[in-house]
């Protein structure tokens, strides 16, 4: 009967220590490529900033899909899929990994923002997003 309890303590403890070391390592990539000072707040207002699509003309913003909540479930605008909130606190799955991490960023950078996003941009929508 122990067994069962402390298994799913040390995968929740081995998981948290993960997404620390993949943040930790895109925050030591950040700062090599010159990012001096990361802002949570200017991650906050670049998740939130609305940008118009070049095809379409419609304004995206990450929060478009995600909502402004990091805490609730969002709905992708174009194919109705959920995406699981993105708040570790919540979902302890995210930022576990750096090639997703750097994936995530590359795909919806170029969505929302039309181009990938920037060292400095990335660091600081992280900072938020683990916030």
């Amino acid at each position: 009967m122990k067994t069962k309890i402390i298994i799913p303590i040390i995968f929740l403890l081995s998981s948290q220590a993960v997404s620390a070391n993949a943040v930790d390592e895109m925050f030591s990539e950040y700062k090599q490529s010159g990012v001096t000072n990361i802002s949570e707040k200017q991650g906050e207002a670049l998740w939130t900033k609305s940008f118009k699509n070049k095809k379409t003309g419609q304004l995206r913003s990450c929060a478009t899909c995600h909502t402004s909540n990091l805490k609730k479930t969002g709905k992708h605008a174009k194919t109705g899929k959920l995406i699981e909130p993105m708040a570790l606190s919540i979902n302890s799955k995210r930022y576990t990994k750096v090639k997703k991490i750097k994936k995530w960023f590359k795909r919806n950078c170029k969505w929302t923002f039309g181009r990938e996003c920037s060292a400095q941009e990335q660091a600081d929508m992280l900072a938020y997003l683990i916030k």
